[in-house]
């Protein structure tokens, strides 16, 4: 697999570095012929060029090979944590080597025909020198080396996510980080001043040989400098063209891919990922929106594990931020449910079967209560708490207090039937409602808070309940919260009686 890698990069840089040769070669048939020191420009000898060539792929081939060589290990099933480390940081920067090597390269071959070669041939001439070097290393050199980098990024992007599963490119320190705005003042730059220095060479050189030149040679080098021009254009073009696609599917690319996942999360898939394939701003952008997504995912997560303590309305209120928990009074409705009977039955029971069968029991009545906007504070053993009317404040509290008790009733009522179907004995509760006010917010300890309420209205609440025993009902109301309801609800009055903890007896009556 490795092998495979570096051969794939290794092509991608033979044939950016091919357009190389080609431009060198035009520039030195079209623009300076003379720099070679010969009519017609020929190259060299055959075999000092052929040596050269090797001599530098070989040379560019064993370097990449080497450096590569961390991501081969991790690509092989290395799991070691250095291997990682290296691997994660030579992945940043592979585009980078890419063209650093390709650079060197072009600064030998610069070396190599401009100096070396003359050497040998015993015509070493500084100015042609310097005119071949020009040609080779700043005419050739940076189209070719543009050309690898942006060709290298492109491939090497879909490589990427293998080294940053989780997508923390910009976590890697110590690496080249090439800003968008640098390499498209690069580009930019380039097609600046590459043509303006071509037109400049020429024009230079075509104005002394015209000074040297014959009327008749003056105006073929006239001709000539219309075929030299159409060539610069068309080079040019060819060479923008295809570096601006490459550019701009480096930026257009990433931002494509965020506004493609963008679109999931507004369809509700917070389980997308916007892929991160470089440590520039686009990277940085696309792991932002991954944190964000991430954040999404918890408040989703938060939002539906909330929802099963409170209602909807109560959980999107809370979380909206409309609502404060700080200690409020307000006037709430109470209500206790209580289970009879509870202790003779846990120890008659198996205590897996008293867990789950308790757990299916204050489902229902939880669903009972968040039906009609109530919130359940605390189960307590076998004994249910709530409240309606806060947090978030109903002036129909006891109202639907009282239609939660009788949709308690009736559910467990079905929750019995089902069981005397298993031969299993029935459930019985007590539930008492009282209406009061209350002091009502987060309550508890710096590390571990509550929702819950404070003040005598409570334990009346608690005390009604437990009176279910004494008069054998299911759910007793207090005259208190008889006197905040529109007589829809057959209520039958009970003797007052004196609870423990009170000074005035209370008005109980039994819900039909």
């Amino acid at each position: 697999m490795r092998a495979a890698r570096v051969e794939w990069r290794l092509f991608v840089s033979m044939l950016a570095n091919l357009i190389g040769a080609l431009l060198a070669f035009s520039y030195f048939r079209f623009i300076d012929d003379m720099a070679l020191g010969r009519p017609g420009g020929e190259h060299g000898t055959l075999t000092f060029f052929v040596v050269g060539l090797l001599t530098l792929l070989v040379i560019g081939a064993a370097w990449a090979t080497h450096w590569a060589r961390p991501l081969g290990r991790v690509r092989a099933g290395s799991k070691d944590a250095d291997d990682w480390r290296e691997a994660r940081r030579r992945a940043v920067q592979l585009p980078y080597m890419m063209t650093l090597i390709t650079a060197c390269g072009w600064a030998m071959a610069g070396l190599i025909w401009g100096v070396f070669e003359p050497l040998a041939q015993g015509r070493f001439v500084p100015t042609q020198a310097l005119r071949q070097i020009f040609g080779i290393t700043f005419v050739a050199g940076p189209v070719s080396t543009a050309f690898v980098f942006f060709g290298t990024e492109r491939l090497w992007r879909k490589e990427l996510p293998t080294f940053f599963p989780e997508g923390d490119v910009s976590t890697v320190t110590g690496v080249v980080r090439l800003r968008v705005r640098a390499r498209l003042l690069v580009i930019f730059l380039m097609f600046g001043t590459v043509p303006l220095s071509l037109l400049g060479v020429m024009a230079y050189r075509r104005a002394l040989r015209l000074l040297q030149s014959d009327p008749a040679a003056a105006a073929r080098l006239v001709d000539n400098m219309l075929v030299t021009i159409v060539f610069i254009v068309a080079v040019g073009v060819v060479s923008a063209i295809g570096l601006a696609v490459f550019v701009a599917h480096s930026v257009a690319a990433p931002l494509r891919d965020l506004q493609t996942a963008m679109g999931r999360v507004e369809r509700g898939d917070l389980q997308t990922r916007c892929p991160v394939v470089g440590n520039d701003e686009l990277g940085t952008v696309a792991e932002g929106f991954n944190r964000m997504v991430v954040g999404l995912r918890e408040r989703e997560f938060l939002r539906e594990t909330f929802g099963k303590y409170v209602s909807p309305e109560v959980r999107d209120e809370i979380l909206s931020g409309r609502l404060s928990l700080e200690g409020q009074a307000r006037e709430v409705t109470i209500l206790f449910a209580d289970l009879r009977d509870f202790t003779p039955w846990v120890e008659a029971t198996d205590p897996r079967d008293v867990v789950r069968e308790l757990n299916g029991y204050f489902t229902e009545m939880n669903e009972a209560i968040r039906r009609h906007r109530g919130l359940v504070l605390q189960f307590i053993g076998d004994e249910i708490e709530a409240v309606f009317g806060a947090p978030v404040a109903d002036p129909t509290h006891a109202e639907m207090a009282l239609r939660a008790a009788l949709e308690m009733r009736e559910r467990l009522s079905r929750l019995n039937a089902e069981r005397q179907r298993a031969a299993k004995p029935p459930l019985r509760h007590g539930i008492g409602i009282h209406t009061g006010r209350v002091l009502a917010g987060n309550i508890g300890s710096a590390e571990r808070l509550s929702y819950a309420l404070v003040g005598d209205p409570v334990n009346l609440a608690s005390r009604i309940q437990d009176l279910n025993k004494q008069f054998g009902s299911d759910i007793l109301v207090s005259g208190t919260t008889r006197t905040l309801l529109d007589g829809r609800f057959v209520l039958s009055p009970l003797p007052s009686v004196r609870v423990k903890g009170s000074t005035v007896e209370l008005e109980i009556y039994r819900l039909a």
